[in-house]
């Protein structure tokens, strides 16, 4: 019997256009794109803002909310994961994330990843009437959202009092079972990492260099120590970036062309032909990703993320007897 490599691809679903596209254009630039690549990847993800985070869009540009998208998209492709990166533990009280996430991942049967993470962008906590308290706090009630999250997973009653969210006696039926991995995204030394170490099953740290994401692993390992975590039962995710050609001279003008690519993003993201951004991956496999969450730069076409799942993907796909 054959077993694959446990690295594995994932693909970002854009919430909001990049060309001008609204309504209904938008969103069968969604469907086709990934119609294209569902035998290909093993997961599509979705961001949770409200209007577009990019600082180079109109806030008036049409923005999908994450959980009814996800919702969606999991009904009509069912090959496909489907997880948040990240939801804003903000803006949905977490025992109602739990009872989403669990009926959400029942329905799907078992296809459900729940990205969770502090909340940033302040425009989103404003425009909708959100308090904006100061990282330190934000981070202190994600700690307390993925416990009562994991608890109503696993528990057949949850009564839980913090500081800042409260259940009694809650019930959460059906349960997902197993339950979905939670995902915490952050880099955060000092706090988002130590919840990180406590209760992740996988971790999301987004767009960073290979010397970044080395120092982080090794903030997050001395966090486990601490707390009595082996660190090696994270799942390390990375989400970035890719500009991918025949040649890394094709590659680099689709990444100069994108707005999303900026003054000294070359190098902190997979640019160039196949054989350079497999080489690119590798560097981040060898210190222990374990799985990639990509945004291809030349959406909505498919052409560098089909290009990426003939002639990169299958270098970390080894078949073992």
């Amino acid at each position: 019997m054959s077993e694959m490599t446990d690295v594995k691809f994932g693909i970002r679903v854009p919430s909001f256009p990049i060309d001008g596209s609204r309504g209904s254009e938008f969103i069968r630039q969604i469907r086709d794109f990934l119609r294209g690549l569902e035998p290909y990847f093993d997961s599509a993800w979705v961001s949770d803002h409200f209007v577009p985070w990019a600082d180079f869009e109109s806030k008036e540009t049409d923005t999908l909310e994450c959980f009814t998208t996800l919702s969606y998209l999991s009904g009509v492709f069912k090959k496909l994961k489907f997880g948040s990166i990240v939801l804003c533990n903000s803006y949905r009280n977490p025992a109602l994330v739990a009872k989403m996430g669990a009926t959400l991942d029942v329905l799907s049967g078992g296809r459900f990843i729940l990205g969770i993470g502090a909340g940033w962008m302040e425009e989103d906590y404003v425009e909708y009437g959100y308090n904006f308290p100061p990282p330190s706090v934000r981070v202190r009630q994600l700690e307390e959202g993925v416990q009562i999250i994991r608890r109503m997973w696993t528990e057949d009653r949850v009564t839980f009092r913090g500081r800042y969210f409260r259940v009694e006696n809650a019930y959460c039926n059906p349960k997902p079972y197993p339950p979905p991995p939670i995902m915490i995204g952050g880099g955060g030394e000092k706090l988002t990492l130590k919840v990180v170490a406590r209760y992740a099953d996988w971790w999301n740290i987004p767009n960073v260099d290979l010397a970044t994401y080395k120092h982080k692993v090794e903030v997050l390992k001395r966090h486990c120590l601490r707390v009595g975590r082996d660190p090696e039962g994270i799942v390390k995710t990375l989400g970035s970036m890719v500009a991918i050609a025949k040649t890394d001279e094709e590659a680099l003008k689709i990444a100069k062309e994108s707005p999303f690519v900026g003054e000294g993003d070359i190098e902190r993201y997979f640019i160039g032909s196949p054989q350079t951004v497999k080489e690119k991956i590798k560097a981040f496999v060898d210190i222990g990703v374990k799985y990639f969450i990509l945004r291809f730069l030349d959406f909505p076409r498919l052409d560098g993320a089909r290009l990426f799942a003939e002639e990169v993907v299958p270098g970390f796909n080894r078949t073992t007897r």
